[in-house]
């Protein structure tokens, strides 16, 4: 099949959007999943050959789910915002079913103690990632629909809140502690914006910090994340091994960086390379302006969602608002700590860094979030809203 009849396709689809598709958020993603491919295979080819006796293991299988993920981001981009606000509580009952499904022994795969994985043959379902891009769609439509409620009565918050408890447990039951902190940071970001009252925010927030931290000290493995976040170096070649070698790498990279490929810590030094700590690499290889660089992508990927989410709020189209404000709370909540984390500001957890670290789930759920902004951008664009304005179907 040639060239032109792939992308004839792509190309007519594209058109038929009702309204324009934002050309600055669509590369700032671009540009960081173009990074991700070349940090992937860097920070990989070593391990990948004395494993698998193939330097090319990871970006092969890397460049599989970056297929996949524009495949599934493509499919999002055509789909209406408003289906996805009709089918929100059905979007979440089945992440939910898979939550517990991957608990179940023989459905669930269990690696390294924990069960958050699905077979499906050429992937592994990380199911907390379906579980983020649920919950957002799921109380983005909550939200639209008791907008008022929300401000009035404190009853309104009961439904989100057992959801969000619901969820929450089930992936504490995994365990994934990280998961479960970004989603319920990103659920109460959404509250506060929908206007609860100051003092029930304050209080759930109170609750939810008291929680955390109860859970924090009562399991044995999270107390000596704690206990080596704090002092690294006491025990440098145990529980402490991880973050020590991260910064290590970032201490290697200075100001300018060793260069693309150079990297020591890669080479079985620092576990997990090129999955939740490939940014320490990144630092390694590219240097403090290296680092500045990303930073300034992921605010400026942030900052375009949020002001499409202000087009929205604009339209009045509260659904579409909520959903992209949730997600770019999610893209900057995670994004800040697996940078936090990787550089020692906060206890290590298990979380990737968006459309960079290898991992299929994580990428295929990135693209749908960003192609549901991008969707909802395009609906919010002047030539779209006129269309909606004057009754007629939008064509391109």
């Amino acid at each position: 099949m040639s060239r032109a009849a792939i992308l004839s396709p792509m190309i007519l689809a594209f058109r038929r959007l009702p309204g324009a598709v934002d050309v600055r958020l669509l590369a700032l993603t671009a540009t960081l999943l173009s990074v991700g491919m070349v940090m992937v295979f860097s920070a990989s080819i070593s391990y990948a050959d004395h494993r698998y006796g193939s330097s090319l293991f990871f970006i092969q299988r890397h460049l599989i789910y970056l297929l996949m993920a524009l495949a599934a981001g493509f499919l999002v981009l055509q789909i209406p915002v408003r289906s996805w606000y009709r089918y929100s509580d059905l979007v979440l009952l089945m992440a939910v079913f898979l939550l517990v499904a991957v608990l179940v022994p023989g459905v669930g795969r269990e690696v390294n103690g924990a069960r958050r994985w699905i077979s499906l043959g050429v992937i592994n379902l990380q199911v907390a990632e379906l579980a983020k891009f649920a919950m957002i769609v799921f109380v983005a439509g909550y939200l639209h629909r008791h907008q008022l409620d929300m401000r009035g009565r404190w009853q309104a918050l009961l439904k989100p809140m057992a959801m969000l408890g619901i969820v929450g447990l089930l992936l504490l039951l995994q365990p994934d502690f990280g998961s479960a902190v970004v989603i319920a940071g990103t659920v109460l970001a959404l509250l506060f914006l929908a206007g609860v009252r100051l003092w029930v925010f304050l209080l759930i927030l109170g609750a939810g910090v008291a929680g955390l931290g109860f859970l924090a000290i009562s399991s044995e493995y999270r107390m000596q994340r704690l206990v080596a976040f704090l002092d690294p170096w006491a025990d440098m070649y145990s529980s402490g091994y991880q973050l020590t070698q991260s910064l290590i790498a970032f201490g290697r990279g200075q100001w300018f960086g060793v260069g693309l490929g150079n990297s020591v810590q890669k080479l079985f030094y620092l576990p997990e390379a090129h999955t939740d700590f490939v940014f320490a690499i990144f630092a390694e290889e590219m240097g403090l302006f290296g680092v500045l660089i990303i930073v300034a992508l992921f605010v400026f990927m942030v900052q375009r969602i949020f002001a499409i989410a202000r087009s929205a709020v604009r339209r009045q189209d509260w659904f579409a608002a909520y959903a992209a404000f949730g997600v770019g709370v999610l893209i900057a909540g995670q994004a800040f700590i697996n940078i936090g984390v990787t550089s020692g500001l906060l206890p290590t957890k298990g979380l990737t860094l968006p459309f960079i670290s290898y991992g299929g789930s994580s990428l295929v759920v990135s693209c749908m979030m960003m192609a549901l902004v991008l969707r909802i951008g395009v609906e919010m664009s002047d030539s779209a809203w006129a269309h909606r304005q004057q009754g007629q179907k939008p064509h391109g």
